[in-house]
């Protein structure tokens, strides 16, 4: 595919996302009863700022990298009790489904701290916008990471592109473009793809690029690498 076909297909990604997005999150939140403030006048449920959360979870992932977690101190049965009613977490993460990617773990977070979306690949969907828009309308998370995970099976397939039962096969597309920046190279296809997707994240949905813009929000991209536990940001 060539690179003006890539920019065609992205740009065919984002008004996609766009219009579903536009009627089927508002319309889903009034469904469920949801009252959504406009994420401009809402606070920071953590009171912290967008760089100070992303430093809580550097700093959680250097912790959980030296083998030195903090969560695990914490009063479980309290957290609990205190979450039953209402979550307040001041991050969120858009992880690959993989299993070897705990993604409160490796930031060293516990319970109702980090709002997960997953799904194989780390893709951006309507239906993982909506959830990160909720997160970040009405939950007021400072701060939406997009990891990659070194060894993605997903990305491997999608280089491959071999045949493959069931619906495997529909994540290849969304990867296509990583795949095609990646020179053949599965850790540059892994990192352009988080790249891609925090981007389209920014772009797609007009909820987190008014945050964005705002100053609210923070969307940032990363790779967490299975053998040391550590994130790299990019």
């Amino acid at each position: 595919m060539s690179g003006d076909s890539c920019v065609r297909t992205n740009s065919g990604r984002r008004r996609f996302l766009q219009t579903a997005l536009s009627s089927a999150f508002v319309g889903v939140a009034a469904g469920a009863g949801l009252e959504l403030a406009a994420p401009t006048t809402l606070n920071a449920q953590s009171n912290m700022t967008p760089d100070a959360a992303l430093q809580e979870l550097v700093a959680g992932n250097e912790r959980f990298a030296a083998n030195q977690l903090k969560s695990v101190e914490h009063d479980l049965t309290v957290l609990k009790e205190r979450t039953v009613d209402k979550q307040e977490p001041f991050a969120a993460v858009l992880s690959c489904a993989d299993s070897r990617v705990p993604v409160e773990l490796i930031f060293d977070q516990t319970i109702g701290h980090i709002f997960v979306t997953r799904v194989a690949g780390n893709l951006v969907t309507p239906e993982i916008i909506g959830s990160l828009e909720y997160g970040v309308a009405v939950l007021g998370v400072e701060v939406l990471i997009v990891l990659g995970h070194s060894a993605c099976g997903a990305v491997k397939a999608a280089m491959k592109a071999d045949a493959v039962p069931g619906q495997i096969s529909s994540l290849y597309p969304h990867l296509r473009q990583a795949v095609e920046q990646s020179g053949g190279d599965v850790g540059k296809a892994i990192a352009a793809n988080a790249k891609i997707q925090a981007d389209l994240l920014r772009t797609s949905s007009p909820v987190i690029r008014d945050a964005v813009k705002s100053g609210k929000l923070r969307v940032e991209s990363g790779v967490y690498d299975l053998g040391s536990g550590k994130v790299t940001l990019s």
